[in-house]
């Protein structure tokens, strides 16, 4: 993914949390990435590390690209 995304490509969401296990954004943020504004994203990812230990979530790696 790009670096306008924390996306990582393994969308799924924790049903305590309702955060995704792969970024550790909410739907409704997801839903609305592509109509935020770069300052919106920005300050969204720069609260997803934080918001993913709060939850006791470890983000789940990537899966590497097959050529």
């Amino acid at each position: 993914m790009t670096k306008d995304t924390p996306c990582i490509a393994v969308c799924m969401i924790d049903p305590k949390t309702k955060l995704c296990f792969g970024c550790g954004r909410t739907l409704p943020e997801i839903a609305r990435w592509h109509a935020m504004d770069s300052a919106e994203r920005l300050a969204v990812m720069a609260l997803l590390p934080a918001r993913m230990n709060q939850a006791g979530l470890t983000p789940i790696a990537a899966s590497p690209r097959r050529t």
